[in-house]
């Protein structure tokens, strides 16, 4: 019997990318139309990959997701890059990322926390006192100890800064 030479199958290497890119794209939409439009919503087709910029990108599909104010999930399109293999989503512009609420509402809240003692009716407090502890957080890491503005300028700094404000992640 001749052996022959072993030669292992050639095996397809993934890639794998850590969120920290630019995998979600966010532009102006009313949320209304979204929720009655469902996935016949036109969503527009970025023009190239914010990843590696090849402009061929192919439809990936739909995800679910919630926002305030509305008890059924949306429908969000996603577009994923055969040459890079990174999946984006398309969000609302108004929002940060793995938030439900609107920018505007979470500054609202911290404002109305720091300036008359109590929280906004209508939202759980809990979720107000995350976004709250999250802003003290990030002013203890990212600004320094002499901080005297308050936390409704730096969560204005912060965000001026490209950065989440209320975001756990340090």
């Amino acid at each position: 019997m001749v052996m022959g030479t072993y030669r292992p199958l050639k095996r397809r290497t993934m890639q794998w990318f850590s969120k920290d890119g630019p995998m979600v794209i966010f532009f102006p939409l009313i949320l209304k139309q979204l929720f009655h439009l469902g996935r016949l919503y036109p969503w527009p087709k970025p023009e190239h990959c914010p990843r590696c910029g090849s402009h061929r990108l192919w439809g990936h599909g739909f995800v679910t997701a919630y926002f305030d104010g509305f008890d059924q999930p949306f429908f969000l399109k996603r577009y994923r890059c055969p040459n890079c293999r990174c999946v984006l989503r398309l969000r609302p512009s108004g929002y940060f990322k793995r938030f439900q609420s609107p920018v505007a509402t979470i500054r609202c809240s911290i404002a109305q926390k720091t300036k008359a003692g109590h929280w906004l009716p209508g939202l759980s407090r809990s979720r107000q006192c995350h976004w709250l502890r999250s802003l003290c957080k990030r002013i203890k890491a990212y600004l320094t100890d002499t901080w005297n503005l308050g936390a409704v300028a730096a969560f204005d700094y912060l965000l001026m800064k490209g950065q989440t404000p209320v975001s756990r992640a340090i």
